[in-house]
């Protein structure tokens, strides 16, 4: 299986590069995984395709305003910084922009002092692990110096940072936004559970690894970024319970998708735990747990657009792709939305 078998042409016009002002009003492709099957719609007509007894997965990581601007002490030389993972109290994995200016014993300040760093450490893939000082609460003094840390691919400035977070975020942690809860608000959620539908969370930190693209051209030579989740006890007995009763596993998102795939046993129950996954779904993947997703429109030869291949077959997907470019969808983080059914 080749990375080039998953391309497709996309007009950079149709990059969405600023959220819809109502989140539900997005378009929704509903995709039948079966058919290959097509339907036009509006995000809130999801609550239509959601049955009473079914059981809605969320992900209810929060993304960390994790991109630092600072300046090397002793030489005023500008540095760019991407919290990706916190490996110790004060001491995160990160990426540094220009590398070649953080050479371990580094120095570098943020905010006039308020926070510095040092880099202690240059990991195997070029990474830098830097240990930060501070007086106070370090997550005050992000929200205060910290941006976030959006896609590449979104060159505008984000005016309301609550703009990519999920309206039910909760846990600190992420590097990237979750992207296909954004269309969701709390009027919605409550008509969704007013119809009998369970609504679950999980939580799965998005890592940077999420926008890496594949290099490999023999996509099983590909190697995942490891992501650190957490499935509370209640919420995989929520789960089970669901597909013990006959309704649908229903995945908001490919993380919630690898979280649940990856915290399930070989017979499809969701386990309560917590741990590391760089589970990889592409072509292929027998599914444990999830029956439907609810996504966003990916880019193209990137291991989420292999996912939802995994799901409804790489020709109904690069069909449907093709139809939403045709009908000028709006891709990424802050476009349009598909329900693979």
């Amino acid at each position: 299986m080749k990375t080039s078998d998953f391309y497709f042409d996309l007009p950079q016009e149709l990059i969405a590069q600023d959220p819809l002002e109502d989140r539900s009003s997005s378009r929704l492709l509903v995709l039948d995984k079966h058919t290959g099957a097509m339907e036009h719609h509006i995000f809130k007509d999801i609550i239509d395709y959601l049955h009473p007894g079914d059981c809605l997965v969320i992900n209810d990581t929060k993304v960390i305003p994790a991109r630092l601007y600072g300046s090397k002490i002793g030489t005023d030389a500008k540095i760019e910084i991407l919290l990706l993972k916190r490996k110790e109290n004060d001491v995160w994995e990160t990426l540094v922009k220009p590398g070649k200016k953080a050479k371990p014993g580094t120095k570098i300040s943020f905010g006039n002092g308020l926070l510095t760093g040092e880099v202690i450490d240059v990991l195997e893939e070029g990474n830098r692990l830097i240990r930060f000082s501070y007086e106070g609460i370090f997550e005050e003094i992000l929200d205060k110096l910290g941006q976030m840390p959006l896609p590449p691919y979104i060159t505008h400035q984000l005016k309301d940072k609550n703009r990519y977070q999920t309206v039910y975020a909760k846990h600190d942690g992420s590097a990237a936004a979750p992207t296909a809860g954004l269309h969701f608000t709390p009027e919605l959620l409550s008509a969704i559970e007013a119809k009998g539908v369970k609504i679950a969370h999980v939580t799965l930190h998005v890592g940077l690894g999420t926008f890496r693209p594949v290099k490999v051209e023999d996509v099983t030579e590909h190697h995942m970024h490891s992501e650190f989740y957490i499935v509370e006890e209640s919420q995989a007995a929520l789960i089970n319970s669901t597909k013990d009763a006959g309704g649908r596993v229903i995945s908001v998102g490919t993380t919630s998708c690898r979280t649940l795939e990856s915290a399930a046993d070989e017979h499809g129950r969701v386990k309560a735990g917590s741990g590391w996954t760089d589970i990889f779904i592409y072509p292929g993947y027998t599914f444990k747990v999830i029956d439907c997703l609810i996504t966003n429109f990916h880019l193209p030869e990137s291991t989420l657009l292999m996912l939802v291949s995994a799901l409804a077959g790489k020709e109904h997907i690069l069909k449907a792709y093709e139809t939403a470019v045709q009908e000028r969808y709006r891709f990424f983080s802050f476009g349009d939305a598909m329900f693979i059914n």
